[in-house]
C-alpha cells in the first residue's frame, strides 16, 4: 500500500477519511503513517506544511480522533470509523463502574473525573490538580493517561498555549485532552448501537477496501 508524498493539511484530511486510521509513525506493515507520507523537512517547521502541527489540528477541526489509542503509540481515526475503533477498543462500562470492580488504577479515575469536570484541559494543569506535578510522579502521570486514551476514555483535543496573568502568551504550549464523549459531542459524531463482534466485522470490511492482506492481518490482531 503506496501512498505519495503529500505536502498540504487538505491533501493529509483525504488520506485519514481514505483509510480511516492513520498512525503517525510506523505500526502497521505495508500501510501509511503521518510521517511516511510527508516530507521530514516539513516536520517541525512551524509553517502551514507541518505535519506536527496537523496532529492536533486534526482534533481540533473534528476530522479525527487522535490519541495513544493503539501499543501506547498515537493515531488518528476519521470521524467515520471512530465509534467503530471505541466500540471494540473501549468498553461498555463507565470508567466510575470500572474503577470499582478494580479494573482501574486509581491515579487514571482520579485523572479522568478532573478532565470530565474540566471538559478541556492542558497536561500541567491536569498534573497540577491531580497532585502528579512532582518529578518522581511524571511516570505515574503519564501511564494513567496512556490507560485512559488506550480504552479511548480521553482523547487529545488539541494544544493550549501557555499565557500569563494579562493573557500574553507566555512558555511553550502544552497538549489538552477532554473526555471521548465531550469530544464526539461537540463535533457531532454519533454512538453505534452494534456490539463488538459485529464492529470487528465492520472494520475489517473497511479494511479490506485498503491494506493488502499482511497490514490486514496486523490489524486483525490489534483488535482481537
Amino acid at each position: 500500500m503506496e501512498y505519495k508524498i503529500i505536502k498540504t493539511y487538505e491533501e493529509a484530511v483525504k488520506v485519514i477519511e481514505e483509510v480511516g486510521l492513520l498512525p503517525l509513525s510506523p505500526l502497521i506493515p505495508h500501510y501509511p503513517s503521518l510521517n511516511t507520507i510527508t516530507s521530514e523537512d516539513k516536520w517541525h517547521s512551524e509553517t502551514e506544511y507541518d505535519p506536527w502541527i496537523w496532529r492536533t489540528k486534526f482534533s481540533t477541526d473534528g476530522i479525527a480522533g487522535y490519541g495513544k489509542f493503539i501499543k501506547k503509540k498515537s493515531v488518528l481515526v476519521s470521524r467515520d470509523l471512530l465509534p467503530y475503533v471505541k466500540t471494540v477498543l473501549g468498553y461498555q462500562q463507565s470508567v466510575e463502574e470500572r474503577y470499582y470492580n478494580g479494573h482501574v488504577s486509581k491515579e487514571a479515575f482520579n485523572i479522568y473525573k478532573i478532565i470530565s469536570r474540566e471538559e478541556v484541559i492542558d497536561t500541567r494543569e491536569l498534573r497540577t490538580k491531580g497532585d502528579l506535578r512532582d518529578k518522581e510522579k511524571k511516570k505515574i502521570f503519564d501511564n494513567a493517561l496512556i490507560e485512559l486514551q488506550s480504552s479511548m476514555d480521553i482523547v487529545i483535543s488539541g494544544i493550549q498555549e501557555k499565557k500569563n496573568d494579562v493573557g500574553e502568551v507566555n512558555g511553550w504550549s502544552s497538549t489538552a485532552f477532554e473526555t471521548y464523549d465531550t469530544w464526539t459531542n461537540r463535533n457531532n459524531i454519533s454512538t453505534i448501537d452494534m456490539d463488538r463482534e459485529d464492529a470487528k466485522k465492520y472494520l475489517s470490511a473497511h479494511f479490506q477496501k485498503v491494506c493488502d492482506n499482511e497490514s490486514i492481518k496486523k490489524l486483525e490482531k490489534i483488535f482481537a
